[in-house]
């Protein structure tokens, strides 16, 4: 254990590794371990029942946090004309067109989430190299590519999460800050688990999240009982 700092030391001792812990009894190991000087994230991880490979087992969709995530969201957005006046008055960070697809091709990427207007997703897919992995390319099925800007912006603004599971079946996602209340981080936790299981494949059968555990940006996991 030398090779351990002295705050990982100190967070050992708070949990056992072996144990399943209870949403809430997770969340209050996590709030008891040694500060760092940095509010930390507190994430999910999920790893899932599922054959990443098989089609018809693709899990994604979308949830609205009730208490977001602690963060501000910066948003651009693609679209032309009116709807530009539209989504800066909404709140959108960066918008344009074609110039700012040229923007982002020369590497600006200082946005979390892309919208865009269903009539520069022909255009927009130039950017599919540089979008797509990073999961930021729009897709109408996440309600990232709509007509509807200003609503599109106030959801991801007020704490509207896609998911996604990746090539090993797994999902990790951000449920808030650790300076938020437990009930905070409990109803946000609760909300993505319920958001998880409904997008359950109707091929899967039996169990689909194999494990869960909770962790913060600098913290260890901690499993939860399912």
């Amino acid at each position: 254990m030398s090779h351990l700092s002295k705050r990982m030391k100190e967070v050992v001792k708070l949990f056992n590794r072996e144990s399943a812990y209870s949403l809430n009894d997770a969340i209050d190991n996590i709030q008891r371990f040694p500060k760092v000087k940095f509010d930390e994230t507190v994430e999910l991880h999920f790893h899932l029942a599922i054959n990443p490979k098989a089609t018809d087992q693709a899990v994604r969709g979308t949830t609205i946090l009730p208490h977001g995530l602690g963060k501000e969201v910066r948003v651009a957005v693609f679209c032309k004309g009116e709807m530009e006046k539209k989504a800066k008055e909404a709140g959108a960070e960066f918008v344009g067109s074609n110039d700012l697809i040229d923007r982002v091709s020369k590497g600006f990427l200082d946005f979390d989430v892309v919208i865009a207007a269903p009539d520069m997703m022909r255009d927009l897919s130039k950017l599919g190299k540089v979008l797509g992995p990073r999961g930021l390319m729009p897709t109408p099925k996440a309600g990232t590519v709509t007509v509807d800007i200003e609503n599109a912006i106030k959801q991801v603004k007020s704490g509207k999460i896609e998911f996604k599971a990746d090539k090993q079946g797994g999902i990790h996602l951000s449920v808030g800050k650790r300076s938020f209340s437990k009930e905070k981080l409990i109803e946000n936790a609760n909300h993505i688990i319920e958001a998880i299981n409904q997008a359950k494949p109707s091929s899967v059968k039996g169990n689909f999240v194999k494990s869960l555990s909770l962790s913060t940006t600098m913290g260890p996991g901690l499993r939860i009982a399912l």
